[in-house]
């Protein structure tokens, strides 16, 4: 198990009965593990097998990210996905904003066990966005995304600015996984919270309007902002979730070993 504070990739390859489940995590965009490592202790804690990638661009500087482009995104998301299912009977994937979108398009692609969302991302707020493809040629970046906590204190260390080229493959990544939200199986749990000043509900009505899966729950998330890992309901996030892995891996495979702590 790797362990740390700061925007590094984070594995566990689990322990006991609950090792035959592993769970594929992802940040969101502009931020880092910082954001996730909290979910991915509890959850190795717990036995589960776990990997939490810093994706390409993140946890640098966000001059880097203009550079990269989506594809890179899910290629890092996946390989630690198909790595886990390698060495697992069972494997979920979840994620934070844009990691919700990289785990709902992982879904799409793969039998995936099933799909823990925070405050996932299709839409945007910002009427600027379908631009960015034009205006990232005349304007470098906008101001942050980041740190909407409620929770006063915390951080999520996310980038001091948003670059526009990461905005346009942000947006590319929001309209591939869009169309194909049809083909999605998996049971479903989406955590969204009542204040979320990032991300839109248009994506959660686009989210429940498209999707394939028959098992699809929302948790409202009553005291926290777009950043819920880190905020006051991050334990019902974190809780719930792991519920949800173990209840969901025992119909799956009918063993009925899985425990929760």
């Amino acid at each position: 198990m790797t362990e740390s504070a700061g925007p590094v990739p984070f594995s566990s390859d689990g322990h006991g009965s609950n090792a035959r489940i592993g769970v594929a995590l992802s940040h969101g965009f502009t931020g880092s593990t910082v954001s996730m490592l909290p979910w991915a202790h509890y959850l190795a804690e717990r036995g589960f097998a776990v990997r939490l990638p810093l994706l390409p661009g993140h946890g640098t500087r966000w001059e880097d990210l203009a550079k990269t482009r989506w594809e890179q995104w899910y290629d890092a998301f996946e390989t630690e996905y198909l790595e886990l299912a390698g060495r697992t009977e069972v494997v979920f994937a979840a994620g934070l904003s844009m990691g919700g979108t990289l785990a709902l398009r992982l879904a799409e692609h793969h039998p995936t066990a099933g799909l823990a969302l925070v405050n996932p991302a299709l839409t945007f707020s910002d009427r600027r966005a379908p631009l960015a493809g034009l205006l990232k040629y005349f304007l470098k970046s906008t101001p942050a995304i980041g740190d909407d906590i409620l929770k006063e204190g915390v951080t999520e260390g996310a980038y001091p600015f948003t670059p526009v080229a990461g905005v346009h493959q942000l947006r590319r990544l929001f309209l591939d996984t869009g169309r194909n939200l049809s083909r999605i199986a998996a049971p479903t749990m989406l955590f969204r919270s009542t204040v979320d000043n990032v991300v839109p509900e248009s994506s959660v009505d686009l989210i429940r309007e498209r999707i394939g899966s028959r098992e699809f729950e929302v948790v409202p998330l009553p005291n926290s902002r777009h950043v819920a890992t880190l905020d006051n309901d991050a334990e019902l996030i974190f809780e719930r979730s792991a519920r949800f892995f173990l209840e969901t891996a025992e119909r799956s495979t009918g063993t009925g070993r899985t425990r929760a702590s």
